[in-house]
């Protein structure tokens, strides 16, 4: 018989959710976190359940996101952020390292780190991925979260 694993969209009471947002171009981040808090109150969290934590920008995401892996409360981590296009690489460099680093935290850890930062050439651009036309990324990368969080749990009851 095929073992299946799959990930559903349903919080267990047990878990619990950290969300990770950089106040840098708040005017976006703060509709990425509202959209994170609501997927998971939608799909069964309690407010008990979520942690919210704001960092000044998208390149400290990675830390707070691997001190609260590491605490082995969280059954994710959702980091968010925005970063927009200027006139210089600086966009390149920001964009590269929040990847990098928030990548490395799940890895490294074991524990799902998604990656919700939008990376944009205008600020419009980054408005309609945080909810005015092209859904909000807060919200998709909460729900990509719970079914890692479900998997993760699956996995460890094969032990």
């Amino acid at each position: 018989m095929v073992h299946e694993i799959q990930g559903l969209l349903v919080v267990q009471p047990k878990q619990k959710y950290a969300l990770v947002a950089a106040e840098f171009n708040s005017l976006i981040t703060t509709r990425l976190m509202d959209g994170a808090v609501d997927a998971l109150l939608r799909h069964g969290a309690t407010e008990a359940q979520i942690t919210k934590v704001w960092v000044p920008g998208s390149l400290e995401l990675a830390t707070a996101a691997r001190q609260l892996a590491q605490s082995g409360l969280y059954s994710a981590i959702v980091c968010l952020g925005c970063i927009i296009r200027g006139q210089t690489a600086h966009f390149d460099h920001v964009a590269t390292q929040a990847a990098a680093g928030i990548a490395a935290v799940g890895r490294e850890t074991g524990v799902p780190t998604l990656f919700g930062v939008i990376t944009a050439d205008t600020t419009q651009q980054a408005m309609d991925r945080s909810g005015l036309k092209m859904g909000n990324v807060g919200w998709n990368d909460a729900c990509a979260a719970i079914e890692m969080a479900g998997v993760m749990d699956q996995i460890k009851k094969l032990k």
